[in-house]
C-alpha cells in the first residue's frame, strides 16, 4: 500500500452538522503499509463549494504546504465562519522521502445558527392536563408547500425535554435528544439536512415530545425539577435553486395534541394506548382540526449550543436466549446480558388488551423478578392493543437496566421471538480490544465494556435502573481512563465538562453530580445526610482529572485551555479551605463501598488535593503557563510535606492503614524514595492478612494495581485479578456476572441481596480496573511527552496464570497492537504494531531478547521504533 490520507474530521466527527466553533480543528489519518511511515508536510484546502474544492479553488483556506507531521487538531485558519456556511475540504501529506499523496476525498461542515437573535421561532407545547401526574406526551406538527427546487433544506431543532422529529411520515433524527445538560444554564440544538425527504408542494413537520430529565423524573430528585412540561423550538430554513429563502419556524401557528403515549418518563416507565394513534398525523393532508393551538413559551434565558455529545442510538439488538412461564400465567424471559435499553413487542390480540413489559438486572430465589433495588423506579411498559394484525411496541422516552423482562398479560402463547432487546447508549465507537488466555479474565473485560455502554447515555450515569441515574463526577473520573481505552469518548466527556462547569459554584467547588438536576437546590438532603459539601473530594477533582484524561487520550489542548480558570478556581478553593494544606474531615463520601475498611477522610481529602495540583501544575505546562507550571508543583510538594507530617510515620505507616490510604500516596507522589519502599510492604502485608483479598472502594480500586505494579509487585496484582474469593471481581462473575457490581457485596452466598436502598448490578466505577489492564497487563500506554498516541510506550507486564494476551487500541493516528504470549518454559514473545506516522517505545521484558530475528545487544531491552509490526522473543526464567 502506498501513502494514503484517510478518515478526515471536523471536531472529531465526519462531516458534522450544525457546528457553532468558530475555528474548528481538522483531523486525519495515514494509511501506510511501510515502516517507519512519517509525514513530513500537509496540505488543506477548504472551500465554499465542492465545485470549487474539485478545481483545487480554496476560497476560504489554503493551509500551503506546512512542514508538519501533525494529523490531529490543525486549526482552521481560513475566512471567518458565518452561520449556516457549508464548507467543504480536503487534505494531501507528503511521506518521509518528499513524495506527495494523492489528495484525500472530499469532506465538509457546516455551521449552524451562530447568533440567538437567528433564531426565529418560538418555544411551543401543550397545556397540562389537571390533576394528572404523569403527562401525555404532546404531539406538534405545521404543513408548508415548497414553493420550487430546493437546493437545501436544514432544520435546526431543540427541546425543554425531548423531541423526536418527523418529516413527511419519517421519524428523523437519534434517541433522547437534546440530552441532558443544566437547562437552567444550555441546552443544545441538532441541525438536520431535511433536502433529501422534501418535495415540491405540500409537506408536514412534526415533533413528538418528552418530558425527560426536563420536566420528568430525574434520579430521587423528583420531578419537574427545570420546568413543568416540554416545549419545542425548530427553525426550517429552506434555500430554493433561484436563491430565495424562507422559514419555517415554531409558533402560535402550529397545532398540537395528545396522542397514545399516555405518559412516558425516565424513571416511571411508559404506557402506550395504540387506539390513541393519531395515524398520519406526519404527513401532509392530515386533518387536525381537532388539535389545539400551542402553548407558547415566553422565552428561554439559556444558551443554546450546538451538540457535541455523539447522539443516542440503538447500538445492538439482543435476542432473549431462555422463557419460562410462572404458576401467575405470566412469561419470565432471560436475554443473558445485563443491559440497558429497552424491548421491542411483536403481538396479536384483542382490542384494549393490555400487555406490561417488567424489567430487573436479577431474580430472587423463587425465580421471580428481584425489583427492591430499583427503590421508587417503575421498569415497566404497558402496550394497550388496538386489535389490528399483528402490532409491534417499543417505548419512546424512556430506558430500563435489565437482564430478565416479564411479560405479563400476553394473549396468547409467547415464544423467543416475542420480543427482542434494543440496546441504547451513546454512540461512543469501539476503540480498545483485549483478550486473554484466562475465561474469566475475558468476562472481566467483557463486564467492564458492558458496564460502560450502560451508563454512557448523554452523561456517565451511576447506574441505570433504579430512581437515580445521575452524572456523579466521583464516578466518572476513576473511569475515564478505562473508558477512553474501550471507547471514544472524546466528545462524551467534552460535552460533560461543560456540564460539569455549568455547575461549578461562585466559590470554585466543583458539585458531587453533573448537570446539577437540583442537587444543590434540594436543602433536604443537606440535612439530613450532611453530603453537601458540594466539595468530596474525589468527586469535584473530576474537574481537573477528566480534563487531563482526554489531554493524554486525544492530545487535546484545547479542553485544558477552554477550563484553565474553572481548575484554577477549583484548586484555590481548596487550598483556602485546608487548614496548614490538610483538608478537613467533613462531608466526605471517603473512599465510597470500600469493603471492611474505612479511610480517613481528611486523609483521603488532602491526597486528592495534592493530586488536583500536581495535575494543575502539568496541565498548565502543556499550554505553555510555565509559571503556573512552577507554582502548583510546588504546592503539590507542600502538599506533600503537610501529608507527611500530619499522617506518616516514620515507618511508613499512614494514618488509617487501609489499603486506599497507601495507594493514594503512592500513586500522587507524596512520599519519599524511603518512605514508598515502606508503604509497598505496608500494603501488600495488608492484602495477604485479608487472604489475597481487597478492600479498596470507588476511589481506591482504580489504583490499587497500578500501585503495586509500579512498587514492584506485580504479583500480587495478578493474584488479585484473578482471585475469586469474597471480595474479588472473579466473585461476582463466578455467581454469573455481566456488568460490573455497584458493590463488592451486592450478593453474597451467605447474605444474599445487599440493601435494596443502594445495590445496583450494573455501576461501572469498580471497572477501573480496566485501565491497568490496557495499560499494565497489555502495555499500551500514551506517553505524556507525545499525548494522543502520537508516542507511545509498549510495555506489557507478563504474570499470574496468564499465558497470552492479545490488545489493541484504535488511537487518533491509528491502531496499535500488543500481543504476548507466554510459554510454561518461559519462552515470551511479544507481537507489535504501531500504526503510520507513528512511534513507541518498545520496552521488552526478561533477557536474551531476539528483536525481528536478530539478537539484541546485552542489556538492551528498549526499542525506539516507528510504524510497522515487530516481533520480538526473550527468556523469563524465575
Amino acid at each position: 500500500m502506498g501513502w494514503q490520507v484517510t478518515d478526515g474530521k471536523v471536531e472529531y466527527m465526519t462531516n458534522p452538522l450544525g457546528l457553532d466553533e468558530k475555528s474548528p480543528r481538522f483531523f486525519w489519518r495515514i494509511r501506510s503499509d511501510e515502516r517507519n511511515a512519517v509525514q513530513s508536510a500537509y496540505r488543506i484546502l477548504v472551500a465554499s463549494t465542492a465545485e470549487a474544492l474539485g478545481r483545487d479553488e480554496a476560497d476560504m483556506w489554503d493551509s500551503g504546504k506546512v512542514a508538519s507531521d501533525r494529523t490531529t487538531h490543525v486549526v482552521y485558519e481560513g475566512k471567518p465562519l458565518q452561520s449556516e456556511g457549508r464548507s467543504y475540504w480536503k487534505v494531501r501529506s507528503w511521506n518521509g522521502e518528499g513524495a506527495a499523496s494523492d489528495w484525500s476525498e472530499a469532506y465538509f461542515w457546516t455551521m449552524g445558527l451562530l447568533a440567538r437573535s437567528e433564531w426565529k421561532g418560538a418555544w411551543i407545547g401543550r397545556r397540562a392536563e389537571p390533576n394528572v401526574e404523569l403527562q401525555p406526551s404532546p404531539y406538534v406538527r405545521k404543513e408548508f408547500e415548497v414553493k420550487g427546487t430546493i437546493r437545501r433544506a436544514t432544520a435546526y431543532a431543540t427541546a425543554l425535554g425531548l423531541y423526536e422529529l418527523h418529516v413527511n411520515g419519517r421519524r428523523i433524527g437519534d434517541r433522547f435528544a437534546p440530552g441532558f445538560t443544566d437547562y437552567d444554564k444550555r441546552v443544545q440544538t441538532q441541525a438536520y439536512d431535511l433536502t433529501p425527504w422534501l418535495t415540491e408542494g405540500a409537506n408536514a413537520v412534526g415533533a413528538v415530545l418528552g418530558d425527560g430529565w426536563y420536566s420528568g423524573t430525574v434520579g430521587f430528585l423528583g420531578n419537574h425539577l427545570y420546568g413543568e412540561r416540554p416545549f419545542f423550538l425548530l427553525q426550517l430554513n429552506i434555500e430554493y435553486a433561484d436563491g430565495l429563502r424562507e422559514s419555517v419556524v415554531t409558533d402560535a401557528g402550529w397545532r398540537a395534541a395528545k396522542g397514545p403515549i399516555v405518559y412516558s418518563d425516565m424513571i416511571k416507565g411508559e404506557t402506550f394506548d395504540a387506539r390513541l394513534e393519531l395515524t398520519g398525523w406526519d404527513r401532509p393532508g392530515y386533518d387536525d382540526g381537532g388539535w389545539e393551538r400551542p402553548d407558547v413559551r415566553a422565552g428561554y434565558n439559556g444558551l443554546l449550543t450546538a451538540t457535541i455529545e455523539p447522539p443516542i442510538r440503538v447500538a445492538e439488538t439482543m435476542k432473549p436466549i431462555s422463557i419460562r412461564r410462572t404458576e401467575q400465567g405470566t412469561y419470565i424471559y432471560d436475554m443473558g446480558q445485563n443491559m440497558v435499553g429497552w424491548t421491542e413487542l411483536r403481538v396479536r390480540g384483542a382490542r384494549g388488551t393490555k400487555v406490561t413489559l417488567s424489567h430487573a438486572e436479577m431474580l430472587n430465589p423463587d425465580g421471580s423478578l428481584y425489583l427492591d433495588n430499583l427503590r421508587v423506579a417503575v421498569q415497566q411498559d404497558h402496550y394497550i392493543l388496538k386489535g389490528e394484525g399483528e402490532e409491534r411496541y417499543e417505548p419512546s422516552f424512556t430506558f430500563h437496566g435489565f437482564r430478565y423482562v416479564e411479560l405479563i398479560g400476553f394473549p396468547g402463547e409467547p415464544d423467543l421471538e416475542t420480543i427482542v432487546g434494543k440496546v441504547v447508549h451513546s454512540d461512543t465507537p469501539k476503540t480498545g480490544s483485549l483478550r486473554t488466555s484466562d475465561a474469566m479474565v475475558n468476562q472481566l473485560i467483557s463486564n467492564i465494556s458492558w458496564g460502560q455502554r450502560g451508563n454512557f447515555l448523554s452523561v456517565p450515569t451511576d447506574c441505570p435502573q433504579r430512581d437515580e441515574r445521575l452524572g456523579w463526577t466521583g464516578d466518572a473520573q476513576i473511569f475515564a481512563r478505562t473508558a477512553s481505552y474501550n471507547m471514544d469518548v472524546s466528545r462524551f466527556f467534552a460535552k460533560y465538562m461543560l456540564d460539569m462547569i455549568d455547575c461549578q459554584q461562585p466559590s470554585g467547588a466543583f458539585t458531587d453530580v453533573a448537570p446539577d438536576a437540583g442537587w444543590i437546590r434540594h436543602k433536604m438532603w443537606n440535612t439530613r445526610l450532611n453530603w453537601f459539601a458540594p466539595d468530596n473530594a474525589g468527586w469535584g477533582d473530576a474537574g481537573v482529572v477528566i480534563p487531563w484524561t482526554l489531554y493524554l487520550m486525544y492530545g487535546d489542548t484545547r479542553i485544558l485551555a477552554t477550563h484553565y480558570e474553572a481548575m484554577v478556581r477549583w484548586v484555590d478553593y481548596l487550598r483556602t479551605n485546608s487548614a496548614e494544606l490538610i483538608r478537613p474531615d467533613y462531608a466526605n463520601y471517603g473512599d465510597w463501598l470500600s469493603i471492611e475498611a474505612d479511610t480517613p477522610n481528611e486523609v483521603l481529602a488532602t491526597a486528592y488535593f495534592a493530586y488536583s495540583a500536581k495535575l494543575l501544575s502539568r496541565i498548565a505546562g502543556a499550554i505553555g503557563r510555565k509559571e503556573d507550571e512552577e507554582k502548583y508543583a510546588c504546592l503539590h510538594g507542600d502538599i506533600a510535606d503537610a501529608f507527611r507530617r500530619e499522617f506518616v510515620s516514620e515507618d511508613g505507616r499512614i494514618r488509617g492503614g487501609t489499603q486506599t490510604v497507601y495507594v493514594l500516596a503512592l500513586q500522587f507522589e507524596l512520599l519519599t524514595e524511603e518512605l514508598r519502599k515502606l508503604a509497598i510492604r505496608h500494603l501488600a502485608d495488608d492484602i495477604a492478612s485479608r487472604g489475597d483479598r481487597l478492600s479498596t472502594g470507588f476511589l481506591g480500586v482504580g489504583y490499587l494495581l497500578p500501585a503495586l505494579t509500579d512498587g514492584g509487585r506485580l504479583d500480587v496484582a495478578y493474584d488479585l485479578l484473578t482471585q475469586e474469593e469474597f471480595p474479588s471481581w472473579m466473585y461476582s462473575i463466578k455467581h454469573g456476572a455481566t456488568t460490573i457490581w455497584e458493590r463488592w457485596d451486592g450478593w453474597t452466598e451467605h447474605n444474599g441481596f445487599q440493601t435494596p436502598s443502594m445495590n445496583s448490578f450494573n455501576h461501572y466505577s469498580l471497572g477501573s480496573v480496566g485501565e491497568w489492564m490496557y495499560r499494565y497487563m497489555a502495555g499500551i500506554e500514551a506517553d505524556p511527552a507525545a499525548p494522543g498516541f502520537r508516542r507511545a510506550i509498549i510495555q506489557p507486564r507478563p504474570g499470574g496464570r496468564l499465558s497470552s494476551v492479545d490488545a489493541s487500541f484504535d488511537s487518533l493516528h491509528g491502531t496499535y497492537e500488543s500481543s504476548w504470549t507466554l510459554e510454561p518454559d518461559g519462552a515470551f514473545k511479544l507481537r507489535v504494531r504501531i500504526p503510520a506516522n507513528a512511534s513507541a517505545t518498545v520496552r521488552v521484558p526478561g533477557s536474551r531478547i531476539v528483536a525481528d530475528g536478530q539478537a539484541a545487544e546485552e542489556g538492551v531491552a528498549s526499542f525506539e521504533l516507528g510504524s510497522g509490526t515487530y516481533l520480538f522473543e526473550s527468556r523469563l526464567d524465575g
